[in-house]
């Protein structure tokens, strides 16, 4: 393996993710995808599937988040999917923790905890959601 290209994550409303992701935390978009047709459903899996595609990142050549907005109706399953909502949390590596704290507590983000130092005193750490309830681990290297 060489590296690790991107998360994907579903996203019910992509204007709202960005408001997050890229207003908030301060990502930058890299590109936008928009898809349908033979190709998109053959590797979903999903019959006429449509969507909407976001890549951002910290920089050019740091990992990407891909957010993604799927457009057309998906079938009800009990079985993982690419549609599925998914992942634990995403880890994110920020250059300051406490005033980005600071910023998405007034923009009215939960967090689990206020940052935390950890037992080697080397990483400040804590949790957030963004809008779908999915967990970000937002870490400071000391």
């Amino acid at each position: 393996m060489k590296n690790i290209r991107h998360v994907g994550l579903i996203v019910s409303n992509l204007d709202k993710a960005l408001m997050f992701y890229r207003d908030l935390l301060g990502l930058k978009i890299q590109g936008t995808t928009s898809e349908e047709g033979n190709f998109i459903s053959s590797i979903t899996s999903i019959d006429n599937v449509k969507l909407n595609t976001v890549k951002l990142s910290a920089d050019d050549n740091s990992t990407r988040i891909e957010l993604i907005e799927l457009l057309s109706e998906i079938p009800a399953s009990n079985n993982v999917q690419l549609s599925t909502r998914g992942f634990t949390h995403i880890a994110l590596t920020v250059s300051n923790l406490d005033e980005l704290y600071t910023k998405l507590l007034s923009q009215g983000i939960e967090f689990t905890c206020k940052p935390k130092l950890s037992p080697n005193g080397k990483l400040k750490i804590t949790f957030c959601q963004d809008f779908e309830g999915n967990f970000l681990e937002l870490t400071q290297e000391l």
